[in-house]
């Protein structure tokens, strides 16, 4: 096999300019043992063995017709995810035997005498406790709090349509209507294994109404083009890494607060001008990574050249695994960013604005260019387009009301 291509950093770099391999099939070629004794004995160094790219050009291998390594490429791929989800299976099998026990333990000791507050925190502890993030887990604690402000005498048996009932409205006289349906959701599961195990006759959340204040219209804040323009050309962008870069890049990505503070410099993939947003920064306690907000979120961000420019030189001598925008043993806080974002706009006699405002500055100004409400949905992370379309609802009529003069201008021009 002759490779065309380079090392560099650490790096190999395939062009397969004649397109004459599937690239599953190359990937699974390259770390296969037959490879590795090749790379092996053309080796050389004193204390750490290295290669070049003359070396590793000089590798050979038996390459099948390009329709034979889709299929193997294909067949190697579907192995390699099934071996990774029975090594997630038997993880989940060593704790498996603790949780039945958890369960069995719980039914046995519970009565439907026994208060409902009382109930739904040990269905917290036993179904939800380790198996979701933490900022999910303080909505449910959050939620047997106002049980207990609201129903703290309420026994399991005296729950029924009527009481439920009375509890969302009771909950809905504090809360906008949306939240009152999370507050609903989050006590569903608990209602309804209570109804499997027996404790309640019939499920009390059937047919139940959501109310709610009305809720306050929130027009998000974000820069036109040419706000954003006077910005980011006035901002403090040296040598080394600052929060005016974080800023920057905030705005020509639309990422997430967290999502940006985690990004490390193997997440940048220059050649493609590209950036992927796979994990995000527990910034708001003792740091580390943490998984995205959902699945949608884990994807990939274009990037201008420019952009692509200016960090691989920021980047360069950056430990690769390394968050570049946290300091190590250093806490950030939201409020410091936004902070100097703040002291910039005033400066410049611009609307004051969060960095979550530089996120919407960056929707906006991709709807207004008219790119589709799918594409910049796709960008932002979000898990619908029906999210999109909810931030950014004033922006798409002020779009559709555009798009109305344009088409009474066309048909004016048929007469």
């Amino acid at each position: 096999m002759a490779v065309d291509g380079c090392i560099h950093d650490g790096w190999l770099l395939i062009r397969d300019n004649k397109n004459l391999f599937d690239q599953e099939y190359l990937l699974q070629l390259l770390s296969s043992n037959y490879m590795y004794s090749q790379y092996r004995s053309l080796a050389s160094g004193g204390v750490v063995n290295n290669l070049n790219s003359d070396l590793v050009q000089s590798t050979t291998a038996l390459i099948p017709h390009k329709e034979e390594q889709c299929k193997l490429g294909a067949f190697f791929s579907k192995l390699d995810n099934l071996i990774t989800l029975h090594q997630r299976k038997f993880i989940f099998s060593q704790y498996k035997p603790q949780l039945k026990k958890e369960k069995y333990f719980m039914l046995n000791t519970t009565q439907n005498t026994d208060l409902f507050c009382d109930y739904y925190a040990k269905w917290i502890r036993i179904y939800k406790e380790g198996a979701i993030r933490k900022v999910t887990m303080d909505k449910y604690l959050m939620t047997y709090k106002w049980l207990q402000k609201l129903i703290p005498t309420l026994m399991i048996c005296d729950l029924n349509r009527i009481t439920y009932q009375k509890l969302l409205n009771d909950y809905a006289e504090y809360h906008e209507r949306q939240t009152t349906m999370d507050f609903h959701h989050q006590l569903k599961g608990a209602i309804l294994d209570a109804v499997d195990d027996g404790f309640i006759e019939k499920d009390p959340t059937r047919k139940a109404i959501i109310k709610g204040k009305t809720p306050k219209i929130k027009k998000i804040k974000y820069l036109n083009q040419f706000e954003l323009h006077t910005l980011l050309t006035n901002l403090n962008l040296g040598e080394c890494i600052n929060w005016d870069w974080f800023i920057l890049l905030v705005a020509k990505t639309g990422m997430r607060f967290s999502e940006a503070l985690a990004l490390t410099p193997n997440d940048f993939d220059f050649a493609h001008q590209s950036l992927s947003i796979s994990k995000t920064w527990n910034y708001k306690e003792a740091g580390g990574f943490l998984p995205t907000k959902n699945k949608s979120s884990v994807r990939k961000i274009q990037i201008d050249w420019q952009t692509v420019v200016q960090f691989s030189e920021l980047l360069k001598d950056k430990n690769k695994d390394m968050p570049i925008f946290v300091k190590e043993g250093k806490s950030i806080y939201n409020s410091t960013v936004n902070g100097i974002l703040e002291r910039h706009c005033k400066r410049l006699n611009l609307p004051v604005i969060s960095v979550h405002g530089l996120r919407h500055t960056h929707a906006s100004l991709l709807l207004f260019a008219g790119v589709s409400i799918a594409s910049v949905a796709r960008r932002l992370g979000h898990s619908s387009m029906t999210t999109t379309q909810k931030t950014y609802l004033h922006i798409i009529r002020e779009l559709e009301n555009q798009d109305v003069d344009l088409v009474m201008r066309s048909l004016s021009g048929l007469s």
